[in-house]
């Protein structure tokens, strides 16, 4: 059984961090565009990083046999930027690109017009690229942001089973649950969702549709945190079928819609295995 983790910030990560996910099983990963904590002041800027984590980071990944993908886009707290808002132009050139296999993060930072705007535009780009859209949900007045997401979504005409709303929590997740997008939840170890509260949601709301991730951007975060709440709901009575669900197989199903996913080399190789409560990998 194998681990996907399907939002992680791996440019903020070290080489230590990818050979720790390695060896605890985590297989696969999704590196959405999102912001890099230092304003970037022009277009130039993000066509270097857009490079960066579709060329080096996937090269950076393979050396530890994890296989690396990424979505593009111009993430909200950005798009309030004059000086970052020609990214918009930019992006059909990249969302051609291979490894590209959501448009994302898009949603709402501060849920300004600007954010509307980019938000309504890259949905289109979404549906004109035939690409999934990953939803960043805000960090202030979630629950509002959540169903103004939800309203623009549907106005979109975007598929609802191609769209992932993410960092959703307890407040946030009736909200989204009928509305046939894909729930995301942010593992962290003081802030967002814990390994035992997410326990708690999938027993009350199942497995299907839930994407589980760790996020581990350059703040307090932990890349293990999948591998942690895969051991909860095993402690919680979950079986293997259960985890693999969560952490492999939905992950798979909702970036296999973008027709680009490519799991060469992890599919027949040997697979991390559940020994007690501890996830270990197997021999090769």
């Amino acid at each position: 059984m194998r681990i996907f983790d399907p939002h992680i910030h791996m440019t903020s990560r070290t080489t230590d961090d990818y050979a720790r996910m390695a060896a605890a099983g985590i297989a696969a990963v999704v590196e959405p565009s999102f912001w890099l904590g230092q304003p970037r002041t022009n277009p130039g800027s993000f066509t270097d990083y857009f490079d960066s984590i579709l060329g080096w980071e996937p090269y950076r990944a393979a050396q530890f046999g994890v296989v690396h993908h990424a979505t593009i886009a111009l993430n909200p707290k950005e798009a309030n930027d004059p000086r970052c808002r020609p990214v918009l132009d930019l992006l059909p050139r990249y969302l051609d690109k291979d490894r590209v296999v959501a448009v994302g993060e898009i949603g709402y930072d501060s849920m300004t017009p600007e954010e509307d705007d980019a938000f309504e535009r890259q949905l289109a780009l979404a549906v004109e690229h035939e690409l999934p859209a990953l939803v960043h949900t805000p960090h202030r007045d979630k629950a509002a942001g959540t169903r103004r997401t939800l309203d623009l979504v549907k106005a979109s005409g975007i598929e609802p089973g191609r769209v992932a709303v993410d960092h959703l929590n307890e407040v946030t997740i009736d909200l989204v649950h009928g509305s046939g997008c894909w729930m995301g939840f942010s593992i962290y170890p003081e802030t967002k969702m814990s390994p035992p509260r997410m326990v708690e949601l999938l027993r009350r709301y199942g497995t299907e549709r839930v994407l589980v991730n760790s996020a581990a951007d350059w703040g307090v975060s932990d890349p293990l945190l999948t591998v942690e709440t895969a051991e909860a709901m095993l402690a919680a009575g979950f079986d293997e079928d259960d985890v693999d669900r969560v952490m492999w197989r939905n992950p798979v199903e909702f970036y296999s819609q973008s027709g680009r996913l490519d799991l060469t080399g992890v599919t027949g190789a040997a697979e991390p295995t559940f020994a007690g409560s501890s996830i270990k990998r197997g021999g090769e």
